[in-house]
């Protein structure tokens, strides 16, 4: 079984907005969540989906899931304070779904989009060779590794450097081991599911993906999503076009 983690537990405090969690924004017409959502319900290799929410909006999440028939989404949690608080909540619904020790969860944030079913496949495909995936993005400049002071401390090579991102794939007995040992060890606000799995001395299989592969966290990422968005859907009209010639 493959279930899809989502998490949308934020506020969206860096986008300075009106108040609307950033995952409920629309973009034409649709909240970007659902944008994220739809393209795990469309990916035949996922059998279900959690959905970890910012409490408040419960209902409005339950709502949109129905309305856009989002019919593999069995669960919605509540989120934690945290990011590392909600996807646990959100995998322990994904342990009472779960029918094997096999069973593989792909962990992704709600404001995420621009993913696809290849990457989802491979996600999967690279967890069973591997044991886990980490999906990144290689990076286009120098990284400058600071101390407190702001001094450099190391220039790291580009071909060396990668940009995790998401999903973060792993067996969903092994990453629910983790967190429950995190929270043994006090460790309640650790970024990310790969350095939660690193700081237990997990060995991390990366996957490429495009730069497209967004996180919208600011207002210019919103402005670059939709941006995006239209050239994917002028590229599609126009390959239909020449179909038609």
């Amino acid at each position: 079984m493959n279930i899809a983690i989502i998490f949308a537990g934020g506020v969206g405090a860096r986008m300075s907005n009106t108040g609307v969690p950033k995952q409920f924004l629309k973009v034409y017409g649709k909240p970007i969540l659902i944008h994220t959502l739809e393209k795990f319900q469309d990916c035949p290799a996922i059998d279900a989906i959690v959905l970890a929410c910012v409490e408040s909006h419960l209902q409005l999440a339950t709502e949109l899931a129905e309305q856009y028939a989002i019919t593999k989404l069995k669960r919605i949690v509540a989120g934690g304070s945290t990011g590392q608080a909600s996807i646990y909540a959100a995998l322990k619904a994904a342990a009472d779904l779960s029918t094997s020790s096999e069973d593989i969860v792909l962990i992704h944030d709600g404001v995420r989009p621009l993913i696809n079913s290849k990457l989802i496949e491979d996600n999967i495909k690279t967890v069973r060779a591997y044991g886990s995936c980490i999906t990144c993005a290689q990076t286009k400049e120098t990284v400058a590794l600071v101390d407190k002071s702001g001094a450099i401390t190391m220039l790291t090579q580009r071909p060396e450097t990668k940009l995790a991102r998401a999903p973060q794939s792993f067996y969903l007995t092994e990453i629910l081991e983790a967190h429950e040992r995190a929270l043994a060890d006090g460790l309640t606000d650790i970024i990310d599911s790969c350095t939660l799995m690193m700081n237990y001395g997990k060995t991390l299989q990366i996957l490429e993906c495009d730069s497209q592969n967004i996180k919208i966290t600011t207002f210019d990422d919103y402005f670059l999503f939709k941006a995006i968005l239209e050239m994917q859907q002028d590229a599609a009209v126009f390959e239909f076009q020449l179909e038609e010639d």
